[in-house]
């Protein structure tokens, strides 16, 4: 099955008011902030931490709004809602380099991934939800849930999932194409399997191992037609390239700190958090998470029951019972027992 392509306006006029540039159309792919940088790095270069932590650019405000009485419970873990933004400004928009006159919230959420490291530090998952899901949003109602970043930033996408999915948001995280771009080319390029030959953007993907740098690994977490379920399958290459990514930065870890901690510095020049992340939580994390590594995650997707249109626009219908299950899954760290029960849902490791 294959989806239809979506509406380019959330917003009525939104279009009309910035340049339609394709090449500035900004990262499809959600950076799991601790499950990149912590995760990956806390073994080799955790005492650096706190001086990586003053380079990465901090969001104000991420949860202004949202009344705490009414907020899911805490259940120990560390949960990150991660984000890839569609902008379509000049000028960066995450990290360090993002102009500080920039309107994160007139920026559709493009990915929108749930990046959790389980209360013991031993496990964690990547939850994607499908970005054209038809959800309510809080104070507006029925709509896509990339229409929520467009309409009322961080806070409104963060009630959003949390109400969706009954799992408490500890912190927020950003990255821009520029940005995933460069922490591919810092580790030397990724490596991913694919299921088949395709093309995107002028780039040829042969049937089993590429290695990709940061221009070609873009080109293949946008790909979205030509594969056989679409924006869910672009989903699976997005956390396929997550996966290979940490995988670089873990072997590096093993043979040359100096590179990853060059790496790790880059971080700061790609992505954003939210400003209730201090340099101490990065650090009481990093210890948290040393042990942990990349087949300790499970990466899943969203259960979905079908797909439909609403008005003029393509949607997603998320299935909601099996949905409770994996949000269930994800409080009580058992998303890798459930990820054996629905391989569907499960990432591959040939993803089309």
């Amino acid at each position: 099955m294959r989806h239809a392509p979506s509406p380019d306006h959330l917003v009525p006029g939104m279009s009309d008011r910035r340049p339609k540039r394709r090449g500035r159309r900004v990262l499809a792919v959600l950076l799991a902030v601790v499950l990149v940088l912590l995760v990956a790095v806390a073994g080799a270069v955790a005492y650096v931490t706190s001086s990586i932590g003053n380079d990465i650019s901090r969001i104000p405000d991420a949860f202004r709004g949202l009344d705490a009485g009414s907020r899911p419970a805490a259940f120990g873990g560390t949960t990150f809602l991660l984000v890839g933004t569609d902008s379509r400004a000049d000028v960066p928009t995450t990290g360090a380099a993002a102009d500080p006159e920039a309107d994160a919230g007139s920026q559709r959420s493009d990915v929108i991934m749930l990046g959790t490291v389980a209360p013991d530090g031993q496990s964690g998952s990547v939850v994607s939800i499908p970005r054209d899901s038809w959800v309510d949003l809080p104070g507006r109602g029925p709509s896509k849930i990339n229409a929520a970043y467009a309409y009322g930033g961080a806070p409104l996408l963060i009630g959003t999932v949390e109400r969706l999915t009954g799992i408490r948001v500890d912190h927020f995280g950003v990255i821009d194409f520029a940005g995933f771009t460069s922490l591919v080319d810092s580790v030397g390029g990724i490596d991913v399997t694919v299921a088949r030959p395709t093309s995107n953007a002028g780039v040829d993907f042969a049937a089993g191992q590429n290695h990709l740098d940061g221009t070609q690994a873009l080109a293949y977490v946008r790909q979205r037609y030509d594969l056989p379920n679409g924006d869910l399958d672009r989903a699976s290459r997005q956390q396929n390239a997550i996966k290979a990514l940490l995988q670089a930065v873990q072997q590096k870890a093993t043979t040359d700190p100096g590179a990853v901690y060059s790496f790790a510095t880059s971080v700061g020049d790609a992505v954003s958090v939210d400003d209730s992340l201090s340099n101490t939580g990065l650090v009481q994390l990093a210890v948290q998470t040393r042990h942990l590594r990349g087949p300790d995650l499970a990466f899943v997707t969203a259960p979905v029951s079908g797909l439909g249109r609403e008005g003029e626009q393509s949607v997603v219908y998320l299935d909601d019972a099996q949905g409770a299950d994996l949000w269930s899954a994800v409080r009580n760290g058992s998303v890798t027992q459930y990820a054996d029960l629905h391989p569907a849902d499960t990432l591959s490791d040939t993803p089309s």
